[in-house]
């Protein structure tokens, strides 16, 4: 009895002891499954994850390189300088067939000439070896000056110029001073720019051939060698007469023109006579290319012949260093600046009697 009782209940903890052993391995079985599908699926979420930081680094890539190329792409900018523009320029064409339509109009010569502005132009694509100011002195001669923008305007683009044209008129009821408006013209142009040359330029010369370069020279210039008027020969030995290039120094030089010639003619020979006695000379282009066109007209009222420019030019050594640019009065009526050039309206007194 005792023995028996003994059996069963050693039984009894054998059967415990297989009963929790099966629950330990039913329990590590499930674990070790649960944890070889975990295994095999970490690779996967491990690409997932290694997949979106690849995305998303080439992203931030892509981004730099973009910023990077931004900042490299070059704009394009104006340079500061340019190169002179050639001695020579290619623009010129040579004789030009010069024709005057009687019914030409303002507005038609500036509808040619949209890129001139008060007057003014210089070229667009170099820089200009000279600043040239036109001095056109002028009274009741519209159509002539009419005719002489419409050609004087492109010849000068033509040129390479950086240039500007003034027209110095004369109001009032004095005897024309054609000499006196170039020293008026030359003093106020030198108020708006430091001009380093100027063409005295008579109304009804229009030059025929752009080869006749309007820049100064180291000597003063005579541009107008021969006209149709006179066969284009010179009119005579040492002339020096409508158009004429002297530099800002040398029209300085010589105090630049006599004040006192009232009416036509002489004060270009004073001019020269000047010119020489300071030890300059007279240079003049080829005269195939220094060839006018003089538009005809009859003697203006108010610019009649001077009858005493004889006894002014005998009087020249003795007077230019007071009769002058340093002496030129002048009453100043206006300035204003149209768009093909720039007018300067003067009253002079009445011209003193030559002693």
């Amino acid at each position: 009895m005792g023995l028996s009782s003994g059996i069963l209940h050693l039984s009894y903890k054998f059967k415990l002891l297989l009963l929790f052993t099966l629950c330990a391995m039913v329990v590590g079985w499930a674990t070790s499954s649960y944890l070889v599908d975990a295994l095999q699926e970490t690779p996967k979420a491990k690409s997932l994850v290694e997949n979106f930081w690849k995305m998303t680094t080439l992203k931030e890539e892509e981004e730099t390189q973009k910023k990077a190329a931004m900042s490299t792409v070059e704009v394009p900018t104006v340079k500061s300088t340019m190169s002179h523009c050639p001695a020579l320029s290619p623009h010129l064409q040579g004789t030009s067939n010069l024709k005057f339509k009687e019914s030409l109009t303002l507005e038609e010569v500036q509808k040619e000439n949209p890129e001139v502005a008060k007057g003014r132009h210089h070229p667009a694509d170099c820089l200009a070896l000279q600043r040239v100011a036109i001095l056109i002195p002028h009274r009741n001669r519209e159509k002539h000056l009419l005719y002489l923008l419409e050609h004087l305007h492109p010849f000068l683009q033509r040129q390479q110029l950086d240039y500007g044209i003034y027209v110095i008129h004369q109001a009032g009821h004095s005897k024309f001073n054609r000499a006196k408006l170039l020293n008026v013209g030359y003093l106020e142009a030198l108020k708006e720019e430091k001009w380093d040359c100027f063409i005295f330029h008579d109304v009804d010369l229009v030059p025929e051939n752009d080869f006749n370069i309007y820049m100064c020279d180291k000597q003063p210039k005579h541009l107008v060698v021969g006209r149709n008027n006179t066969g284009y020969r010179l009119r005579y030995q040492g002339y020096f007469g409508g158009v004429t290039a002297l530099t800002r120094d040398q029209f300085s030089k010589v105090n630049g023109f006599s004040n006192n010639y009232w009416g036509w003619g002489g004060e270009d020979d004073d001019l020269r006579i000047r010119v020489e006695m300071q030890k300059m000379r007279v240079m003049r282009p080829s005269p195939d290319v220094a060839k006018y066109t003089m538009i005809f007209h009859t003697r203006d009222r108010g610019n009649e012949e001077n009858g005493e420019r004889m006894k002014l030019l005998r009087q020249v050594s003795r007077l230019w260093k007071t009769d002058g640019l340093n002496s030129c009065s002048y009453k100043l009526l206006s300035v204003e600046h149209k768009p093909l050039y720039t007018n300067i309206t003067v009253d002079f007194s009445m011209p003193p009697k030559v002693s």
